[in-house]
């Protein structure tokens, strides 16, 4: 008998454990708009849904990082404002994200496992005939991420060769090759998560920003983004994004070594600090500075209560817009191209955001996040920050660190936060461990959050006395 070859779907599934609410059908819309930001926000995916045990509910299913029955992670205006609104009842739901499900635009990235790489052109033909015309493309990835810019390779199973696709997530568009740069859909809900956690008028540096997941819908939000890459095509891709969503005058974009990128942007220059002592001169007293102990609008809150602030700037920073001259290289005619199709499409659909910035605050005077997301070895590039701010210039909170890092199974959030200290070479009061998703069977993504410790300030007397030796 000849043996059928049979296409296992389940090797391809994700299944999520949520908590959705039960709620009366006609108030739908209304507890749609009442919990914006607390539902499941998923490409194709519906947070209400039909109740299977009442005709007259509905399911309103939440976010994944809502976790407890107690809803203690719904900010409590909303949740009190539900109560008033109407009775519900939390229920646990189950979600199964099905093989054809996961792609990038046009494209469906697998990642097929050794057992089933015999069957890989077939478990291709499906997934491209079933959801053709959507997906053109099938790629499979293809051994170890081994090169510098942390970019897999990729065999093309199915379809047409072009790796060129646009993806659409929160309300943002993005324009990538997706052999040259780095993106991952799975990511989503955490760009979302930590962008939920800026305030406008925010100022932000992106250390390893890629072509934007976390810069774009920061940007669009009214913070000051300052984004950095190594890899030039991401760096490419991130001011087509940019200009695609009209966010181009509020991300500032850096093609540099990660650390090299930190100590340009928060060390003055001597230019530069002969610029601010003229303006401090001309401010006078009209006392707008920020003095060391206080909060400004975008430092009052904490991780858990993160609402915008209404207080902005119109306008750019004059030390922004030089350091954008100075680093940013010239456009080429190929991201000219790479947007006339899309901003044709976009056009009427992304309204430029106004300039909403901090005051006329530098970098290397006050920024509110540091977002290191490269989870392989962002741990290693905490040391950058020891001894890099000046006390004297610095205004108001020191900034919060959202450094990504992998636990394996042999590791703690204890061995984490141990690495983490020595490496900073400071200790790390409150610490926040979130968990992203897991990778591997012994293998989990984690954020580690914390703001960033005084220890960490430059000391000036030991830099005086390091000046008087070399002048000696």
């Amino acid at each position: 008998m000849e043996s059928r070859i049979v296409l296992d779907e389940s090797k391809f599934e994700q299944k999520l454990q949520l908590w959705a609410l039960r709620i009366p059908r006609e108030l739908s819309s209304s507890v749609t708009r009442l919990l914006h930001g607390c539902l499941l926000d998923k490409p194709r995916i519906k947070p209400i849904t039909e109740d299977p045990d009442c005709e007259k509910n509905r399911l309103a299913v939440l976010s994944e990082r809502i976790q407890n029955p107690d809803l203690s992670e719904i900010p409590d205006e909303k949740l009190d404002s539900l109560k008033k609104l109407c009775n519900f009842e939390a229920v646990p739901y189950s979600l199964t994200l099905g093989y054809s499900y996961w792609s990038a635009g046009h494209i469906a990235h697998l990642n097929i496992s050794d057992e089933l790489l015999l069957y890989k052109d077939v478990i291709a033909k499906v997934i491209y005939d079933k959801n053709h015309p959507r997906i053109q493309t099938v790629v499979n990835k293809v051994g170890t991420i081994t090169n510098e810019f942390r970019v897999p390779k990729f065999e093309i199973l199915a379809g047409k060769d072009d790796m060129v696709t646009e993806v659409k997530q929160y309300g943002a568009t993005f324009r990538l090759n997706y052999g040259l740069v780095y993106w991952n859909s799975r990511l989503e809900h955490e760009h979302i998560r930590l962008v939920s956690l800026f305030q406008k008028g925010d100022s932000i540096c992106d250390m390893f920003a890629g072509i934007g997941p976390f810069s774009i819908p920061a940007a669009q939000k009214g913070c000051t983004v300052y984004a950095n890459d190594l890899n030039p095509d991401s760096v490419h891709y991130l001011r087509t994004n940019a200009k695609i969503n009209k966010v181009e005058d509020h991300v500032i974009p850096y093609n540099m070594d990660a650390r090299a990128f930190i100590r340009h942007l928060v060390v003055p220059t001597d230019s530069e600090m002969e610029v601010e002592s003229q303006c401090a001169t001309i401010r006078g007293s009209k006392g707008n500075t920020l003095q060391p102990n206080e909060e400004s609008a975008m430092e009052k809150g904490t991780l858990d209560d993160a609402g915008d602030s209404e207080k902005c700037v119109n306008g750019s920073s004059t030390i922004a817009a030089k350091r954008r001259a100075e680093i940013s290289s010239e456009d080429g005619g190929t991201e000219n191209n790479d947007l006339n199709a899309t901003t044709k499409r976009h056009r009427n659909t992304n309204k430029r955001v106004r300039g909403c910035v901090p005051s006329s605050l530098k970098p290397w005077e006050h920024f509110d996040h540091m977002i290191m997301n490269l989870p392989a070895s962002a741990l290693q590039f905490l040391d950058v920050f020891h001894g890099l701010l000046r006390k004297k210039h610095w205004k108001g909170l020191l900034p919060w660190i959202h450094c990504y890092c992998f636990m394996r199974s042999n590791e703690t959030k204890e061995s984490i936060l141990a690495d983490a200290e020595s490496t900073l070479n400071a200790k790390i009061a409150d610490p926040i461990f979130h968990r992203v998703r897991d990778v591997a069977p012994n293998k989990a993504m984690y954020c580690l959050s914390f703001r960033l410790p005084e220890e960490c300030f430059k000391e000036e007397s030991q830099g005086l006395m390091l000046s008087a030796d070399t002048k000696s």
